[in-house]
């Protein structure tokens, strides 16, 4: 059973921390509830981890071998003294799939509880899977419709379709990239045959479920835990994806390229790849085997990745209270508040940018609503870097929003979030010269109502009708009205002569 449910609604800034006794790492995340407008949001303050493999230490008669057991419990008592004085209602402990089948469990629990200073729960493994996808719900995109989650942890595998924030179909594999190491390439030793096998008894697990899952379908593929976080990263930094692809995707060639290069060698310790680090190293061919059975089995072509589900929905879960926004919108409120933003510039700012977009044809390609979200958010937060100084400030936004942790958000609306926020003032050649740079006639509207709503006023805005075709724009505005208006009409040609520097025709026409 979870924890009682807490009520943070009186006080923002307790913390609360979820601790993750998984089969290869262990892991604590400390955390601050912050209540907004939009709903509450988890703000991780903390984190911790450390590779236990914990799994790697059963032996055949399923006892946990001595090293594993002192590696866990060393690592248990540092976490305790991070959360040392925490109220027990604000601390969850959960245990996972090697602790479901160590026959010492027990033992091992009791004396982890004592190293800890609060209770640990070995969750069975549906409910490992509702928690992770409560939590990967909570930290990625929404879709209209349903989403897969698939998390490949030391010792199990979950995989969970879900609508919004509920789970629909739960289930978990006795496969985990642990297990599936030590069973097909044991030693590290590495051949074709082995990897086959590997492939197999993992599709034959999947089989079992894939049926259901087809039927069910699915909008969206989320991969969470370190499995999927390490595939993505050494396949972008590798270049598995190709030069053309997306950044911060698991895809099905990307896959197969990396068992390709993996097979190039007989041992793992000779496996040269850009970012394989040194504790995922001996368990990496096995979460390759696992991925790849399940992009095969249940034909999923690319995936995207998130980290820290289980640990994110255990918090969540902690709460007692389950959210049904958007949590982009209730990211960026959270951001809002944080940096103190002037809301009715942001406000005036977006709507007008808005309605400039919605001047411009939508392409067949575009996700208008999409866009239309994403240029709102670049508004309200395209003054945050006013918080670390005024000179400048664009570059300190957009570094912001590049890389703080921004729940909901994926990597790729992180980048074109962060794009906008450069270049919504300022010189453009920097971003004329990003080939991956694509959102021109979203900039111009920012840009164009960024200039329009300089004196931070509702009062006097003109009514402009602008028009693009293939990359060129066009402004028109009451002649009159730019009159009365030289410092804004000078701007308007300032920033023609901007978007001409970069080979863009800009036109000002004043009726």
């Amino acid at each position: 059973m979870g924890a009682n449910p807490v009520d943070f609604r009186s006080n923002d800034s307790d913390l609360v921390a979820a601790v993750d006794l998984g089969s290869n790492s262990f892991r604590m995340l400390v955390a601050q509830v912050v209540n907004t407008p939009s709903g509450t949001q988890i703000r991780p303050i903390d984190t911790l981890r450390e590779s236990v493999r914990l799994a790697g230490g059963l032996t055949e008669n399923k006892l946990l071998g001595n090293e594993a057991y002192l590696r866990g419990l060393t690592a248990i008592r540092r976490f305790g003294e991070r959360i040392r004085g925490f109220d027990p209602s604000r601390v969850r402990a959960v245990a996972t799939n090697t602790l479901r089948v160590a026959k010492n469990a027990h033992q091992f629990v009791k004396d982890a509880e004592e190293a800890l200073g609060f209770p640990i729960e070995v969750i069975a493994g549906v409910e490992e899977a509702r928690l992770i996808y409560i939590g990967a719900a909570h930290e990625v995109p929404a879709v209209q419709g349903n989403r897969l989650v698939v998390d490949i942890g030391g010792g199990s595998t979950e995989l969970i379709i879900g609508k919004s924030y509920e789970p629909k179909l739960m289930e978990s594999l006795y496969i985990g990239c642990v297990s599936h190491s030590m069973r097909f390439f044991p030693k590290g030793n590495i051949d074709a045959h082995a990897f086959k096998e590997a492939e197999l008894a993992a599709r034959r697990e999947i089989q079992v479920i894939s049926g259901a899952y087809l039927k069910t379908g699915w909008k969206q593929v989320i991969g969470s835990s370190g499995t999927a976080r390490a595939l993505a990263e050494l396949i972008e930094e590798n270049n598995f994806n190709g030069a053309a692809s997306a950044s911060g995707l698991i895809t099905r060639d990307g896959l197969r390229a990396m068992k390709k290069h993996l097979l190039k060698y007989e041992h793992i310790s000779q496996v040269e790849l850009q970012g394989l680090k040194d504790d995922r190293r001996s368990v990496w061919p096995g979460g390759l085997a696992i991925m790849i059975a399940v992009f095969d089995e249940l034909g999923i072509e690319s995936m995207e990745v998130t980290d820290a589900a289980l640990r994110i929905g255990v918090l969540y879960d902690l709460l007692g209270r389950s959210q049904h926004h958007d949590m982009r919108y209730v990211t960026v409120e959270q951001f809002m508040q944080r940096y103190d933003v002037d809301r009715e510039q942001s406000l005036r700012v977006g709507n007008l940018a808005g309605e400039f977009l919605a001047q411009l044809p939508k392409s067949e390609s575009e996700s208008r609503a999409d866009n239309i979200a994403l240029l709102q958010w670049a508004a309200n937060l395209h003054e945050i870097g006013l918080s670390i100084s005024h000179n400048g400030y664009h570059k300190h936004s957009a570094y912001i929003a590049g890389n703080a942790d921004m729940p909901g958000f994926s990597k790729n609306d992180q980048t074109r979030l962060a794009a906008l926020l450069i270049g919504h003032a300022g010189k453009l050649g920097k971003l004329a010269s990003n080939a991956g740079f694509h959102d021109w006639r979203m900039l111009f509207c920012l840009r164009l109502a960024q200039v329009l709503c300089r004196g931070r006023s509702d009062s006097n805005l003109p009514k402009v009708k602008i028009s693009e075709y293939d990359g060129s724009y066009a402004v028109s505005l009451s002649k009159d009205w730019a009159r009365e208006h030289p410092l804004t009409e000078f701007s308007l040609q300032k920033e023609a002569a901007e978007w001409e520097r970069i080979g863009r025709s800009y036109k000002v026409g004043l009726k």
